[in-house]
């Protein structure tokens, strides 16, 4: 499969190094874009990319691309990918895919209507130790699922990307969008309740909130997350029969405990400098999504539009309650 990079920036280098890790016969970089030449360059230099573009419509016309890995700040992941799907190519969106659902509903409905791949860029689905929670949830080892923790405290404010209204930035879409969608992988239905409580900055994006889902048996997520500390980044889960922890970064986990039992789950070797933890395990998604591509599925069954359109329709009722507590609007135009 040939790989288009719509970005040069840090997840789309660890996004090529963890290329590195699978099948060269299988896996190919083609094409990179960026505003910044000098990024692209120097993008393309490293992993030997041949084509190289600032002009996004230009890119979008490249006939050696199979799919594009669109990996921008928030605020251009809908226009750009609109802009990709039009052109007849299929996308690879990193999370959150839009910052709200009008959004996403235009994406992946453009998507089906042109017949073409499109699929949310939430890499943790693909994780080993996920796919082995999901097996011990379904055997009932912990029993009924009764109660998630889910913490998400890091001190990145700093970043124009997290801070900047104008960039998509803030706390649902940057980090509680990964608790929201562990919520739907716990559960496995829609929280019949969504509460939240939290702190609007002044520069007018969420830096932290507290979110109570409830579910129609009574079960509840605990999801917590706060841009301006460090803390936790891990995971509760408790059932009638035990419980589930996933350390830190539950994002992207190597390794879970079950009643106390530790179980291990080794990222693929690689020798590659790394931006974000664990971005090794990115390879794991890629590899999914290029089987989902020699089947010729339009969705991937791991992260299907559905699941999309749930996680950001979640998303946007936490912040119409924020927006609605503090009298400001923070929704990204």
């Amino acid at each position: 499969m040939r790989w288009g990079l719509c970005s040069a920036g840090l997840i789309a280098t660890d996004f090529c190094n963890a290329l590195q890790c699978l099948n060269p016969s299988e896996h190919k970089i083609t094409a990179v874009v960026s505003k910044s030449l000098e990024k692209a360059k120097k993008l393309a230099d490293e992993f030997k990319i041949p084509n190289v573009y600032t002009s996004y419509e230009e890119f979008a016309k490249d006939p050696n691309i199979d799919l594009v890995y669109l990996s921008t700040v928030n605020i251009f992941h809908h226009p750009l990918s609109i802009l990709m799907l039009n052109n007849g190519k299929p996308v690879l969106c990193e999370k959150t895919c839009a910052c709200n659902t009008k959004q996403t509903e235009e994406m992946t409905e453009l998507a089906k209507s042109k017949k073409l791949f499109f699929m949310e860029a939430l890499w943790s689905n693909f994780f080993p130790a996920y796919k082995a929670l999901r097996e011990i949830i379904d055997s009932g080892t912990i029993g009924q699922i009764r109660h998630m923790d889910a913490a998400f405290f890091v001190s990145a404010f700093s970043f124009n990307f997290v801070s900047q209204h104008s960039l998509g930035g803030g706390g649902l879409l940057g980090a509680s969008v990964y608790q929201i969608w562990l919520s739907r992988f716990i559960f496995r239905e829609e929280p019949e309740t969504i509460t939240a409580v939290g702190t609007i900055a002044d520069i007018g994006v969420d830096q932290s909130a507290n979110i109570i889902l409830t579910y129609k048996d009574g079960a509840r997520a605990s999801l917590s997350y706060n841009l301006d500390i460090e803390g936790r980044r891990d995971v509760y889960i408790y059932g009638t029969k035990g419980k589930i922890y996933i350390p830190e970064p539950f994002w992207s986990p190597t390794k879970i405990e079950v009643n106390g039992e530790e179980r291990e789950f080794p990222l693929p070797k690689s020798d590659a400098k790394y931006y974000y933890p664990n971005s090794a395990g990115l390879a794991y998604e890629a590899e999914a999504v290029r089987q989902c591509f020699e089947k010729g599925q339009l969705e991937c069954p791991a992260h299907t539009h559905s699941d999309t359109l749930s996680i950001i329709k979640v998303i946007d009722e936490v912040r119409r309650q924020l927006e609605e507590t503090h009298q400001i609007k923070t929704t990204p135009l």
